[in-house]
């Protein structure tokens, strides 16, 4: 699962062109929206595109559970996994 972490923030990183911050800045426990690393609402869509994308699996953008699934990196790789096994 750690590499799943790390390439995920790899993604983010890449993806959001967070320049000024390296995947060891992020926290996998850490909130990605409002105090954590701050994201905001564009980003979550541009992020949501491309984990999409690089993992081939469906993300429902009205459903409740998406925001905790977007809550940090560790909730994002549980999420990743578990929607490439099932």
């Amino acid at each position: 699962m750690s590499e799943l972490v790390e390439e995920l923030k790899g993604l983010i990183i890449e993806v959001l062109n967070l320049e000024d911050i390296s995947p060891e800045d992020i926290q996998p426990e850490e909130p990605l929206f409002g105090e954590g690393l701050g994201l905001d609402s564009i980003d979550a869509l541009e992020l949501g595109l491309a984990l999409q994308k690089k993992y081939n699996i469906t993300i429902d953008a009205e459903s409740e559970t998406t925001k905790t699934h977007f809550a940090s990196v560790n909730n994002l790789a549980n999420f990743v996994a578990d929607s490439r096994r099932g």
